[in-house]
């Protein structure tokens, strides 16, 4: 379990603490960088425990039931409940993390349906559809196993 010192930072140190690390994180511009970041940063341990306390965010942005969230993402209910408390009341980092989330998925089904859509066009003679058929197939076929 994380654990922190008995002793307190001046109040005024700390500030300065957590304004270096919002600047380093703001600056970190791609997944490369963050996964450096985060790799040297946060223990194993540290980088699931918030990797699931944002899943959990995420599946009760979804609707989906305590029970369900528990046996997922192996938490328990006390650990929901807090995150989901937080979403509620006082959360806005949470909530604006998860919107954004949530707001891609969206674009990403809608930009899948209107593949598929596309993918319905019969060939045409002298047409690049023919080739772009084929690669929206193998990419559909990507996801489905990755999934």
């Amino acid at each position: 379990m994380t654990q922190i010192s008995k002793y307190p930072v001046h109040k005024k140190v700390e500030e300065r603490m957590f304004e270096v690390l919002r600047e380093t994180i703001s600056h970190l511009n791609n997944a490369e960088d963050i996964e450096d970041f985060l790799t040297d940063f946060l223990s194993p341990v540290e980088k699931i425990m918030l990797a699931k306390r944002l899943s959990i965010a995420i599946l009760l942005h979804k609707g989906y039931k305590y029970g369900t969230i528990a046996e997922i993402l192996r938490v328990t209910p006390p650990t929901i409940a807090t995150v989901s408390l937080l979403l509620r009341y006082s959360g806005k980092g949470y909530r604006k993390a998860v919107g954004k989330i949530a707001a891609n998925e969206k674009m990403n089904l809608f930009w899948e349906k209107v593949e598929d859509m596309l993918s319905k066009i019969p060939n045409s003679k002298g047409s690049d559809w023919v080739y772009q058929k084929r690669e929206y197939e193998r990419k559909k076929s990507v996801r489905k196993k990755a999934f």
